[in-house]
């Protein structure tokens, strides 16, 4: 059984990976619009990625018997001016959802939920490897600068990425 403080801060986690794959999805469109097909499914994965993220918190809090509260998705931005730029918000966004998930790992620890604590820790390393995977995509960004050639080949690049992650729970 869940206390109620747990409850409540897995819910909201289930928005936030909720928001983040519709943000995501919004990159996605950004990107289609642009004709950067590489870089538009990147971010398609990204997007289901992270619906499979709430649907593992989703699929936890019913296995410990709580109440799935779903609330409001925030609409995100639909435009940026670069694919630089985007890639910095998507950066800045999974360190915000880092820092989510170790404060969910703080009140773990706090509240004794030492089941939540062990179901959060594939969280800390699923973020660990986020930020990695972004932070690579910006560096090769910053590196090839205005060079459209260089785009062009991240824009191939991009589009061998492999399917959402095999995370999904069984619901």
């Amino acid at each position: 059984m869940l206390t109620k403080k747990i409850e409540d801060a897995l819910n909201n986690q289930v928005n936030a990976e909720l928001y983040s794959s519709y943000l995501y999805l919004a990159m996605s469109a950004h990107f289609s619009e642009q004709n950067l097909d590489g870089f538009a499914h990147w971010m398609n994965m990204q997007a289901q990625e992270e619906l499979a993220h709430a649907m593992k918190f989703y699929a936890f809090i019913n296995e410990r018997g709580a109440r799935i509260t779903l609330k409001a998705i925030e609409a995100p931005p639909v435009s940026w001016d670069s694919p630089r730029s985007v890639f910095e918000a998507v950066l800045e966004h999974e360190q915000k959802v880092t820092s989510l998930i170790n404060n969910l790992v703080d009140l773990a620890i706090a509240e004794k939920d030492h089941a939540t604590n062990i179901f959060l820790q594939w969280f800390v390393t699923e973020q660990v490897e986020e930020e990695a995977s972004v932070n690579s995509v910006l560096q090769k960004l910053k590196l090839m600068g205005e060079n459209s050639g260089g785009l062009f080949m991240m824009d191939q690049e991009l589009s061998t990425r492999a399917g959402a992650c095999p995370c999904t729970p069984q619901v």
